[in-house]
C-alpha cells in the first residue's frame, strides 16, 4: 500500500496558501504510479470558514482517495458542511476506510478553541469498536493532528495531544495497529509511540524551525512538504518524505 500525507495546508483565501496546496495536488496527480490514499491531517482552513473548506474541496480534488481529520484551526460544522457535504454538527468527526486491504482510522484530537489535542472518550470508544470489528489478520494506520509526544520545540509541545496514556492502552490491546500518524508541528518527524513508529507529517504551509537553527521558528520561504508511506506486506511501515518545489 502506498499513502501519501500531507498536512497543515492553512487555506486562508490568500494567493500563496492556494499556491502551495495546488502545487503539491498537481504533484501528486501527475506521478507515474497513483498513490493509494492521500492523508490530510489536519488544519486544511486557517480561519475555519465555509470559503476556506470550499476552496480546500476544489483544490483536494482527486482520482484517488483523500482522507481528512480536522485540525485545531479546523471547526467541526464548517467542516462537516462545507468540505464533507454533511449537516454541521459540532460531535467529533471519525472516520474508517478500507484501502488496499489496510484499514486507516482518521480521528478528530480537536478540542474546539484550543491548540491542544485530545481523543475524546467517544472517540477512544469508537477507535476500540472499530479496531475490534476488523477482520483477522488486517493491519490498521491511526491519524489524527496533535502528536502525541514531545518533539522538542516549545510551540508543538504546548499543543501537543493531551492524556496519551490512554491512547496507549488502547493500542497495547490492539496490535494490529501498525504506526500512528500526525500533523500539526509543521516539521517533518519521526518517533515511536506505545511500541509504534510516529510519523509526524511536513507542512504545507509553512516549514517550523528548531531550536538549533536559530531563533527564527517560522521558515515561510521552504518549500512545502509531504511524506509517502508504504506498507509492506510484513507489516513494515517505511517513509520517505519530499518537498516540492
Amino acid at each position: 500500500m502506498l499513502l501519501a500525507q500531507i498536512s497543515d495546508l492553512h487555506l486562508d483565501g490568500s494567493d500563496r496558501a492556494t499556491r502551495r496546496a495546488t502545487r503539491v495536488m498537481e504533484y501528486l496527480r501527475a506521478l507515474p504510479r497513483p498513490v493509494d490514499a492521500l492523508l490530510v491531517t489536519g488544519d486544511i482552513a486557517d480561519h475555519a470558514t465555509e470559503a476556506e473548506y470550499e476552496e480546500a474541496a476544489r483544490i483536494l480534488t482527486a482520482p484517488f482517495p483523500v482522507l481528512t481529520c480536522p485540525g485545531n484551526h479546523d471547526a467541526r460544522p464548517a467542516y462537516r458542511k462545507a468540505f464533507l457535504g454533511e449537516p454541521p454538527a459540532a460531535t467529533p468527526v471519525n472516520r474508517v476506510h478500507r484501502i488496499a486491504g489496510a484499514a486507516l482510522l482518521m480521528c478528530d484530537s480537536t478540542i474546539p478553541g484550543r491548540d491542544e489535542g485530545r481523543l475524546a472518550p467517544e472517540t477512544l470508544a469508537w477507535i476500540d469498536t472499530t479496531l475490534g470489528a476488523l477482520p483477522d489478520g488486517v493491519p490498521a494506520l491511526i491519524a489524527f493532528h496533535q502528536p502525541p509526544v514531545e518533539l522538542h520545540h516549545p510551540l508543538p509541545d504546548a499543543g501537543r495531544l493531551e492524556e496519551p496514556e490512554r491512547l496507549a492502552a488502547l493500542l497495547d490491546a490492539h496490535p494490529r495497529v501498525v504506526a500512528v500518524l500526525t500533523g500539526h508541528a509543521h516539521t517533518a518527524a519521526a518517533s515511536t509511540f506505545a511500541g509504534r513508529p510516529l510519523i509526524v507529517g511536513p507542512a504545507v504551509t509553512w516549514t517550523l524551525r528548531m531550536p538549533w537553527e536559530g531563533d527564527r521558528p517560522a521558515d515561510r520561504d521552504q518549500p512545502p512538504g509531504l511524506a509517502f508511506h508504504v506498507l509492506g506486506e510484513d507489516r513494515r511501515l517505511t517513509t520517505h518524505f519530499r518537498v516540492v518545489l
